[in-house]
């Protein structure tokens, strides 16, 4: 019979918390740069550019050391907000910004195809009537981007879920506080008789992004329909 533990149950939990606050975290500015890099012109672009997608290209160990280096206790970053109570270094808060930045690319990818996806002139026709850039885009480009919003949350949320090279480094594998889904398999697999817990974890994994791809997919399906104009 297919039943979690407490133990089980405890890092699937987890791992959907860490995985919903990345997303959320990550999606306002996730937003703002997919727009900027696909509307406007500027100094540095493809350096923001590279920068947005080099957690796809380094080994996640690489991003999670840095994050370390940066975010920890005694970090630049890091220092500052352990003073006003703030801490990420071995903290559920850390592995959500660790999912959160591996996540990053692939939300910003599917936002910044949905954006180029819109015809400019729909735009230039709300701003020829004398509307803001920002209300334009709030009642233009907004709700014709929305299915690439959603996609890319989803893809975001489902990347979080599976994340482990970065979390891992960053904050470390402690049951109940930073033991993901993929650190608690990687937990299971070192203990003898552990396979059974581990493979019951792997099925959830799979089932959460099955369902995530499956969503994205059929989002991505809309886009094309909404450009077609059918």
């Amino acid at each position: 019979m297919f039943q979690l533990s407490p133990e089980e149950w405890q890092a699937v939990a987890l791992s959907l918390r860490v995985a919903l606050w990345a997303t959320l975290a990550a999606l306002p500015p996730g937003i703002f740069i997919a727009f900027a890099l696909a509307r406007w012109e500027f100094p540095g672009k493809q350096l923001l550019n590279g920068l947005v997608h080099l957690p796809l290209i380094l080994p996640p160990v690489v991003t999670g050391y840095m994050l370390l280096l940066t975010f920890g206790t005694r970090g630049p970053i890091g220092a500052p907000l352990k003073e006003i109570g703030i801490v990420f270094a071995f903290r559920w808060s850390g592995a959500a910004l660790a999912a959160g930045i591996m996540a990053f690319p692939l939300m910003v990818r599917a936002i910044r195809l949905s954006i180029e996806a819109v015809d400019p002139k729909l735009e230039q026709a709300g701003a020829t009537l004398g509307a803001s850039r920002l209300w334009v885009f709030a009642t233009v480009t907004l709700p014709l981007i929305l299915p690439g919003i959603l996609a890319g949350a989803i893809l975001a949320f489902a990347k979080a879920m599976g994340e482990f090279g970065a979390t891992i480094t960053f904050v470390s594998n402690i049951p109940g506080q930073t033991q993901t889904l993929p650190s608690a398999i990687y937990a299971f697999l070192q203990v003898p008789g552990g396979e059974a817990s581990a493979l019951r974890l792997v099925v959830v994994s799979v089932a959460i992004a099955m369902t995530a791809l499956m969503l994205s997919e059929i989002l991505s399906r809309k886009i094309a329909k909404r450009v077609a104009g059918t």
